[in-house]
């Protein structure tokens, strides 16, 4: 606040030169020409190409995507564009197969890394000893265009979900696509259900600035008919002495430039006219350097050191120098456990088979063992049933003795009687 109180005020008694700085940038800046890189997520077949030709004036090449891909994947594809002597180069990425899969768990995954891609490829370039910036193509997402379905309801659980993973790496804009399925009653009451839900689950939109006095009376106003009602349509349609893009129907004609009709005038108002600077300034100042912070604090850079100290580039050089090292040391130990492993099992067959030649001899001997066992037993058998035999033999070989005997003694009784 002193610094500033010491600021002195001057006023020079002649001509310098210096207030055609702004025009030295404008004619830099034409001549270098300018990148726009939009990003349209929507389920197919939601009007995502469409309302980018009306948006752009242009018919750009753009085929029909099936509904049957088995995952979400990205196509980007780049126009060069001239409106009077300015140039724009534009990018389109579209979300080819987005909510068509039955499990949509990870749908919104594939534009995260996208996103993130684009991120580390301009990180990589910037880190490169010998950059080329003025000559680099910028492919980072400067705003997503985040098509909602007509419902009349709420927001689904994916356009949550994929919103939340997004908003802190590109600057979403919701829009209503094909506004013209539900009445303006129903409309506005969708409106207000979609901010509220935005709102109550955290989900951080694009915000028209209004820190400029020039444009912030409009900014305001615009933030407040957020998310946009769109219509999109390339086709001409007479209505009264002149031709008009609009959609016929059999009830009527929705005129698309109309803004009783629809906000298609007004999203083309604030995100091509007038905030369109905005939108790369706050890609590169907000969430570029949110991923760069993030990328270099996972490589050990920090600003300031334990005491609160600045932190020399050299010193966290060394230090992520020495941690490499004591990585690649690790990684020797972690090799030489492996040799060794591989030298014991190198020498274990030879163990193996040896075991198993013991193991072997000893379930052939417990065989044999068990086979003399059961002949012992069997010879045992044998004996037994033969000594029970001789038992009864003898038995009864004593009982026909004493029965001779006895008939022997009484015939000698009878005889001397006689």
């Amino acid at each position: 606040q002193q610094k500033k109180e010491n600021i002195r005020s001057l006023t020079m008694s002649g001509h310098v030169g210096f207030e055609s700085l702004p025009d030295q940038l404008v004619n830099r800046s034409i001549q270098q020409g300018f990148c726009f890189n939009i990003l349209c997520v929507g389920e197919t077949g939601i009007g995502k190409s469409t309302l980018i030709d009306t948006l752009f004036n242009t018919n750009f090449e753009d085929h029909e995507s099936s509904h049957f891909y088995p995952h979400v994947r990205l196509k980007a594809q780049t126009y060069e564009l001239q409106e009077s002597n300015v140039r724009l180069k534009l990018t389109i990425v579209n979300t080819v197969g987005f909510g068509d899969q039955i499990n949509k768990e990870e749908s919104y995954q594939p534009i995260v890394d996208y996103i993130d891609a684009q991120f580390e490829a301009y990180l990589q370039e910037e880190l490169k000893i010998k950059r080329c910036l003025f000559n680099y193509h910028d492919s980072r997402i400067h705003v997503c265009l985040y098509f909602i379905s007509p419902t009349g309801h709420s927001l689904k659980t994916l356009d949550l979900l994929t919103m939340k993973n997004l908003d802190s790496k590109v600057n979403i804009i919701p829009v209503i696509a094909k506004a013209d399925a539900i009445s303006k009653t129903e409309l506005q009451k969708f409106k207000i259900k979609l901010m509220s839900e935005l709102v109550s689950n955290g989900v951080q939109i694009y915000q028209f600035p209004t820190d400029d006095e020039t444009i912030a009376k409009i900014n305001s106003s615009m933030n407040a008919h957020l998310p946009f009602a769109v219509v999109g349509s390339m086709d001409e349609v007479k209505v009264g002495n002149k031709m008009v893009k609009a959609r016929q129907y059999p009830w009527g004609v929705v005129q698309v430039e109309n803004e009783n009709h629809c906000d298609f005038v007004k999203l083309r108002e604030m995100l091509i006219c007038t905030n369109m600077e905005d939108l790369r300034e706050q890609t590169h100042s907000r969430h570029y350097e949110l991923y760069r912070r993030c990328k270099l604090e996972e490589l050990g850079f920090k600003d300031v050191g334990p005491e609160n100290k600045p932190v020399r580039l050299q010193s966290t050089y060394y230090f992520s120098r020495s941690y490499n090292f004591r990585g690649k040391g690790l990684k020797k130990q972690e090799t030489f456990s492996t040799l060794y492993l591989f030298k014991i099992l190198k020498h274990e067959p030879p163990f193996k088979q040896s075991e198993r030649i013991l193991q072997a001899k000893f379930e052939h001997l417990k065989r044999v063992h068990h086979e003399e066992r059961v002949k012992l037993e069997e010879k045992r058998r044998l004996l037994e049933e033969e000594m029970a035999a001789f038992s009864k033999k003898k038995a009864t070989c004593e009982i026909f003795q004493n029965q001779s005997f006895l008939a022997t003694g009484s015939k000698k009784d009878k005889d001397r009687k006689k």
